[in-house]
């Protein structure tokens, strides 16, 4: 089992990134959270980096049903969407699957709303 959907788009990074977050908003979730990765290695370790930022994506109805399912469920949201560029003009999204990240728990109505979550994120990257 793969652990993420991903689809390969001609653009440019900044571009992807507001792209990106529409589409997820278009699906019903928020942004919570952007972490620019290649920023961060610059600034902790001096390195350059690809341009790679982490979405922490949210759709507040399914969090709120997962957490009354498991509460501690929470270490493992927002659902993460990485853009990075692989070429001039070119991007990678890869979203998490949920189901994968949460095989290890064993809860019926969890996977049931990991699943639905599931369906919305492949949804958002196939139609990319």
């Amino acid at each position: 089992m793969t652990y993420h959907f991903t689809k390969t788009l001609a653009m440019p990074f900044d571009a992807a990134i507001d792209h990106v977050t529409q589409r997820l908003a278009d699906k019903g979730f928020g942004v919570l959270s952007t972490i620019d990765v290649s920023a961060t290695l610059k600034k902790k370790l001096d390195v350059d980096f690809k341009p790679y930022t982490i979405l922490g994506a949210c759709n507040p109805q399914f969090a709120y049903k997962a957490l009354q399912a498991e509460d501690k469920i929470g270490a493992m949201l927002p659902c993460n969407v990485i853009v990075t560029q692989t070429a001039p003009g070119e991007v990678e999204v890869s979203a998490v699957d949920p189901v994968a990240s949460m095989q290890a728990i064993d809860n019926p109505e969890l996977g049931r709303v990991a699943g639905s979550v599931r369906d919305m994120l492949r949804d958002m990257v196939e139609e990319l």
